[in-house]
């Protein structure tokens, strides 16, 4: 996992390319005065004045604290830089500090890059390369939107080296003769900064080079009178210089003359002016450099290695090979990349568009690309062997010890790539495909960089710099719904843009419109250019694939859920396992599905789009027999993994799982609680997709079988909507039983949330529908939850009364486990109205039940209540052996939010005994917890002992 950091621009951090949630904007201005001060103590009070400025709030350490607690959460970090991995907020004596890379943090490589383009006095082209990556990271104003004196002082100081660092730039691209590509700019900053005689001097000389000798002359005598009205002064000497330089034409001013100017014309020959001899001449096919292009600051980083001279490929071509889907941007960030190292090939560059996936024709045959690279590097046609490969052979001997770059674009698979491959460790290959190329990297060592979608900010940033600033800035909702649809996708994003830049009075909000209509978002995304048409660009790669694995893609785009395990696959296709994961590994190096972590798989969200509409080709039923299956794969696998996590849990009838669909059965309890961790999303998923289609009973049965690990997970608000989402599916299906289970379950959870009146309505309807079906077992669960939903009010004499009912209920039909826990119910309520021994006897009995039968759950909640008990007597110690005999098990049944509230208990149990180390060890695990299950009332409250422990010190 990797962390980086912004504050060029919003105070941001993305966690693995994902943008992490920093929380309000205090609490981001707390992370980004830490990391400007990276690895270095920050004092608390600093920390405030940084923050707040001269007006703190009461209380504004503990508000600090709280801060800091939530940031560690956020970011996944811990207190400790040991137990932290590369990053970690660390707790120093009188303050705080934040360890990670300074790679991560963007102001720092800004500083990095410029000290290293500065350093590079020697060489041009790779100081200019590194001032533009410098600038890059910059995505507006340092910490946009934060106001205090601090923040507005250091913004200043950032804004300051940021135009040094232009200014610089300018300078470095200036002699190399680049003066064309900062005319626009320079005019913009000379405009800004008038009396800057160092700028005027940058702006006179592109405006001479670029043969505009009247406006650089114009552009001195405005500095003249600007000087000599506001600050009463004549320009410099050495403006002074360059005006005199300018009137006589010196050329000593020229555009540097050093630079290879030879390009070959069709056919081989040198341009007119030329040099004639093949040895002259130097190959720059290079298309131009991608102007939009955006981000991507680790992948040029991982390409500029490529050229590092320790490399471990020194004896050997270098070749890197960039794979990744239609759209994603492979070509932009090779061509950005090789126009950024142009200085490092003197002896030119090859480019060749190996159309492998062209929507409008066939892939180019390596000889013909072979011929066109001949004719580049000086062979005359009629020299060129007829055999493809005595011109490769050719090829590799022209080539040979020349430092070049060739770029082979849209490759089709390694067949056609291998010919064009130079024989020459000096030369350096770029290759980019839709396909994973791995015969290239097995045979030939090639280093293969897999492209993923932009960052979010990288998207923003793209999206403004096509539309401009002040029309984002004025639809910021409209924006941010076209960035939702596009999910990260550089050619979606381009295509949305050009329709916004070519319509301006279309409001951006009409066109975020026509992106919610799932059905037609590939038709906003049609430009009427098949080349630029994201359908047809999907539609290459489809083509491309086998019939089986045609069939098999459009399938996957049917399936709910944010991703799909290989077992699941099987279920949808009625595939043997062997071969789902054949299929998988062939759509992967297709670029069509990702896996994105081990044995999981999902696709981008207009491949799935593109994907459903070819599955709607199929012949009639066959999709809607795929996705029952795959709902039954989930129905069941839940029913199995449900039993083995709770074994005394009633069993519910289902009916039997689809022909083809075979389930998955968990060998134990955790690998149980393993497969609802990774699966639950498409479980609810598939519960809402059951409902569309009217599975009712398949729907109920979902909520059922997952009912457990949310509760024990404490995901209160899925076990909200999958259990309102089961009252319905048990009301169409007509089933009173169904129903009254449902209003059962979904009291829980309004328990849960506070909603306690609404939870009592439902256990009032299930109650007495459970009592219309004579269902004895179950009119005693809802009088157990009737005392749980009592005891939320407070009224622990109503509570009792139904607990007691309950037992009287479980002993009629003879369950033991459920009078263990009914016995248990009633002593905790005794209890709570102070009849300790009565209590403490009616708990013993219980957890005699539980261990006899071997109910775990039952066994830790009877352990808690004996805990409360102790404690309420004043026996901490024995307080502190039950709640320890409590947590083992709530660990081992996996039941984190029970685990959160012993622990809770446990810090306050060592808190009353003055042992203050282990009550902040408890304390601080509990609100970990709390916080991931989104708990804020017990989260502050933990987190308000936890500030009163550090205000003791």
């Amino acid at each position: 996992m990797t962390i980086g950091f912004g504050v060029l621009g919003e105070i941001q951090a993305h966690r693995d390319g994902i943008a992490v949630d920093l929380g309000p904007a205090r609490q981001r201005c707390v992370l980004a005065a830490l990391l400007v001060d990276l690895g270095r103590t920050v004092p608390v009070d600093g920390l405030v004045d940084r923050v707040w400025g001269a007006r703190p709030p009461q209380r504004v350490k503990s508000t600090l604290y709280s801060y800091l607690s939530r940031l560690r959460q956020a970011l996944g970090t811990a207190a400790d830089a040991a137990l932290a991995g590369t990053t970690s907020i660390e707790r120093r004596s009188g303050g705080y500090a934040l360890l990670t890379d300074p790679g991560l943090v963007d102001v720092h490589v800004f500083r990095d890059l410029a000290g290293q383009a500065r350093a590079a006095a020697d060489n041009d082209g790779r100081a200019a390369a590194l001032f533009e990556r410098a600038l890059e990271l910059w995505r507006g104003e340092p910490f946009a939107g934060v106001d205090t004196p601090w923040f507005n002082s250091l913004r200043e100081s950032l804004l300051r080296e940021l135009y040094a660092c232009r200014l610089d730039r300018n300078d470095v691209q200036l002699r190399r003769g680049h003066h064309g590509v900062l005319l626009t700019e320079l005019a913009d900053c000379h405009g800004s900064h008038p009396l800057d005689e160092r700028l005027a001097a940058q702006y006179m000389l592109a405006l001479y080079r670029s043969g505009r000798t009247a406006d650089s002359l114009r552009c001195f005598e405005r500095v003249r009178r600007a000087l000599a009205e506001e600050l009463g002064s004549d320009p410099g000497p050495e403006l002074r210089r360059l005006h005199q330089s300018v009137l006589a034409g010196d050329p000593e001013i020229d555009t540097p003359g050093d630079a290879p100017t030879a390009v070959p014309v069709a056919g081989g020959e040198a341009a007119s002016g030329s040099p004639s001899s093949r040895d002259r001449i130097v190959p720059r096919q290079l298309p131009a450099a991608p102007r939009w292009f955006t981000g991507r600051a680790r992948e040029l980083a991982l390409l500029d290695r490529l050229l590092d001279p320790h490399s471990e490929q020194d004896r050997a071509v270098v070749i890197s090979a960039i794979d990744g889907s239609g759209g994603i941007g492979k070509t932009w960030l090779a061509l950005h990349w090789a126009h950024q190292q142009q200085d490092r090939f003197p002896d030119g560059e090859l480019y060749a568009n190996l159309r492998g996936f062209d929507p409008t024709g066939e892939p180019v045959p390596p000889h013909t690309a072979l011929r066109g690279f001949l004719g580049a590097l000086g062979t005359d046609p009629s020299q060129i062997p007829a055999d493809p490969d005595a011109q490769t052979a050719l090829y590799r001997s022209l080539t040979a010890g020349k430092r070049m770059l060739v770029v082979l674009d849209d490759a089709r698979d390694t067949t056609q790539v291998v010919p064009l491959l130079p024989g020459s460790s000096t030369c350096t290959v770029l290759v980019t495909s839709r396909s994973l190329l791995t015969g290239l990297s097995t045979a030939h060592g090639a280093r293969s960089l897999t492209l993923d979608v932009l960052t979010d900010s990288e998207a923003h940033h793209l999206l403004t710099r096509h539309l401009g600033a002040e029309r984002a800035g004025a639809e910021p909702e409209a924006v941010a719904t076209l960035l939702e649809h596009c999910a990260g996708l550089p050619l979606a994003i381009s295509i949305l843009a050009a329709r916004a830049t070519t319509n301006l009075e279309l409001p951006l909000a009409a066109l975020a419109e026509e992106l919610h209509e799932t059905q037609t978002r590939l038709d906003a995304l049609d430009t009427g250019d098949i080349t630029a048409d994201l359908r047809a660009v999907f539609a290459s790669s489809y083509h491309a694939l086998d019939p089986d694995s045609a069939r098999g893609f459009g399938l996957l785009g049917l399936a709910p859920g944010p991703d799909i395990s290989l077992s699941a696959t099987a279920g949808l296709t009625a595939l043997p396992t062997a071969q789902a994961r054949a299929l998988l590994r062939r759509l992967r190096a297709a670029h069509l599905v990702q896996e994105h972590t081990p044995g999981r798989y999902r696709m981008h969200d207009l491949t799935r789009l593109y994907a459903a509409e070819r599955a709607r080709e199929h012949p009639a039923g066959d999709s809607d027999e795929a996705l029952l299956r795959l709902v039954d794969f989930y129905v069941h696998t839940a029913r199995a993994s449900d039993a083995i996590v709770d074994p005394h849990a009633v069993p519910t009838e289902a009916e039997p799982p689809a022909e083809g669909c075979v389930p998955y059965t968990p060998d134990g309890p955790e690998a149980a609680m393993a497969w609802f961790e990774s699966e639950y999303a498409c479980v609810l998923a598939a519960q809402t997709s059951a409902m569309t289609r009217g599975w009712y009973g398949r729907a109920w049965q979902l909520a059922w079988s997952v009912d457990t690990f949310l509760w024990r997970r404490g995901r209160i608000h899925d076990h909200l909507a999958v259990w309102r989402t089961g009252i319905l599916a048990a009301e169409r299906l007509g089933d009173p039983g169904a129903r009254a289970l449902a209003h059962r379950r979904v009291s829980a959870a309004d328990l849960r949330v506070g909603k306690d009146d609404t939870a009592r309505d439902h256990l009032q309807h299930a109650l007495a529908l459970f009592e219309d079906a004579g269902d004895l077992l179950n009119q005693g669960h809802t009088h157990q939850a009737l005392s749980q939903a009592w005891q939320q009010t407070g009224d622990d004499r109503q509570a009792l009364h139904h607990a007691e009912r309950s037992l009287r209920i479980y002993r009629q039909l003879k369950d033991t486990v459920w009078e263990a826990s009914a016995s248990n119910t009633v002593g905790w309520f005794q209890a709570r109205l102070g009849a300790y021994e009565q209590a403490r006897a009616r708990c013993q009995d219980a957890l005699a039940l539980c261990r006899k039968v071997g109910y775990r759950e039952g066994e830790a909640a009877t352990l808690d209540s004996l805990g409360y008990t102790a404690r309420r007597c004043g026996d901490l110690e024995l307080a502190l052996e039950h709640y320890g005999q409590a947590l083992a098990l709530r660990r081992l049944l996996n039941d984190t939010y029970e685990e959160a509230n012993t622990l809770s208990y446990i810090g306050e149990t060592h808190h009353a005994l003055g042992r203050h180390g282990h009550a902040r060890d408890a304390w601080q695990q509990a609100l970990t917890l709390y916080q991931a299950q989104q708990r804020i009332p017990e989260a502050e409250n933990v987190q308000e002992q936890l500030d009163a422990l550090h205000d003791r010190g």
